[in-house]
């Protein structure tokens, strides 16, 4: 719990500032930061080499968060995570709240409700929803243990939140597109 607290602790300071994290997320190993600051999430951008096109998700800790971002949400979209057996990132329509650049070119957002540990007591403490995008170089695998991140993602992030570094994570979450007009898209399974 202790160094639960620490990693918490440091990696909101880091985030506070305008920093970007590279942490455990409940599927693989992300890269994170305020998704309320455009210019943290364009470091993200400039990290990964990747089109501002290519949106990212945010990760929320609860409802009223997910509210914060969204204020339109389908019904079916938490019967859809009520139901879901495994981490599930839904896009939505409409965002606000959040960075114009993480933003995707239809005016969508993913976003996934978090229970892990870290994520959640970081988001806590953070007040706003927090980037993840996975820690891979855009069009390069994506790695599914901390060995495995490239050392350009290592060293050009802020902060490494020192938890979990030998658990395997080969999860990655099912996305599926909820417009306002509740038609549903599977994107991901």
């Amino acid at each position: 719990m202790e160094d639960l607290n620490k990693e918490v602790f440091e990696a909101f300071e880091v985030i506070k500032n305008g920093g970007i994290i590279l942490y455990p997320t409940d599927t693989v190993w992300g890269i994170g930061c305020d998704a309320t600051n455009e210019a943290a999430v364009k470091k993200i951008y400039d990290l990964k080499k990747r089109e501002e096109s290519k949106s990212m998700i945010v990760l929320v800790h609860n409802d009223r968060l997910l509210y914060n971002v969204f204020s339109q949400i389908p019904e079916v979209a938490f019967d859809i995570l009520d139901c879901a057996e495994k981490p599930t990132t839904l896009v939505l329509d409409n965002p606000k709240n959040v960075a114009k650049n993480i933003i995707a070119p239809d005016n969508s957002l993913g976003i996934r409700i978090v229970n892990t540990p870290f994520c959640f007591r970081l988001i806590e403490r953070m007040k706003k929803p927090l980037v993840s995008t996975s820690a891979n170089i855009s069009g390069v695998p994506t790695a599914t243990t901390f060995a495995e991140i490239s050392d350009e993602i290592k060293n050009g992030v802020d902060y490494i939140v020192g938890l979990d570094k030998d658990v395997k994570r080969t999860k990655s979450s099912t996305v599926i597109k909820l417009t306002n007009d509740s038609k549903v898209t599977i994107l991901r399974k």
